[in-house]
């Protein structure tokens, strides 16, 4: 019987052993060389997960419902339980629809944000938890330059201006993240006269490894000059299957096959997720 119970203790000891080893190697892992990426699988909508090296975390855009916890889920550490900043593109029901649930199960410290107001339900429930939860809210502007780590940045090249007058989708804030020689184009909802715009005012500078589609592969994104300019290697198309608007659109293949771009799907592959080490890009 003595020895039972010590061989009880001594299991649970080891038990314990283990589970401390696991932790501490989690919690160790956390920080690399690597910058990932994740398109997250929200249906019809958009929602992108960025995580530094030294750990530091953006969610861009979080879909139109709770969907988005169980994809957070996937690509972050069980017990984590915060976000250090969102960034709401515009405030369309496929953009922000998640946020709510996200700022009831997460500790959130910045929402970045176009400016452009909506009367949508949803919204004004976004804005009441921000207040609630004391987050300190930024209008994104060009110029602006968030710093994710000694050599992550996420540079600010829409709007440029006030916001509240201009249509939802025109009014998204893009963005470039930059990891050393790598580059994302993340580009909410904007249509080609953005786009366009973008071409006219510096071109050269928009030239990436991945591009973020606009639109969900609406045909009013996806302008041949700024797909020229940006030169992707790989597009990412955030679409729900089946979805009613036909997204992507076959023009919009077209246009990124002429470039030579390999194009990945929400709705064909699932959760999307990059890796960068500063000189290459790797789909994991």
């Amino acid at each position: 019987m003595l020895n039972a119970k010590k061989n009880i203790k001594l299991y649970l000891l080891f038990g314990l052993l283990i589970l401390n080893i696991f932790i501490w190697s989690v919690i160790f892992g956390e920080e690399s060389e690597i910058l990932r990426v994740a398109f997250l699988d929200v249906g019809q909508g958009d929602a992108v997960f960025i995580q530094a090296p030294n750990g530091n975390q953006v969610l861009i855009d979080s879909g139109v419902n709770k969907k988005v916890l169980r994809e957070l889920g996937k690509v972050m550490p069980f017990y984590d339980r915060s976000i250090d900043m969102l960034i709401a593109t515009h405030p369309d029901k496929d953009h922000i629809g998640g946020f709510p649930d996200i700022l009831k199960r997460y500790k959130v410290d910045f929402l970045l944000h176009s400016g452009r107001e909506s009367e949508s339900a949803i919204y004004g429930e976004v804005v009441q938890l921000t207040g609630l939860a004391g987050v300190r809210t930024v209008e994104a502007r060009r110029g602006m330059v968030v710093v994710l780590d000694d050599d992550v940045h996420l540079n600010i090249l829409f709007p440029d201006r006030e916001v509240p007058e201009l249509e939802s989708n025109t009014a998204s804030v893009i963005a470039q993240l930059v990891y050393g020689e790598t580059e994302f184009m993340l580009t909410g909802d904007s249509p080609k006269a953005i786009e366009n715009y973008l071409v006219m005012l510096d071109g050269e500078s928009l030239e990436s490894d991945v591009l973020k589609v606009g639109h969900h592969g609406s045909k009013t994104s996806s302008a041949n000059a700024f797909i020229g300019f940006v030169q992707p290697k790989y597009s990412v198309i955030s679409a729900g299957k089946d979805n009613k608007y036909g997204h992507p659109h076959e023009e919009v293949l077209e246009t990124l096959g002429q470039f030579g771009s390999a194009i990945l799907s929400t709705q064909d592959k699932g959760l999307i997720v990059f890796e960068s080490d500063g000189e290459n890009v790797f789909v994991r």
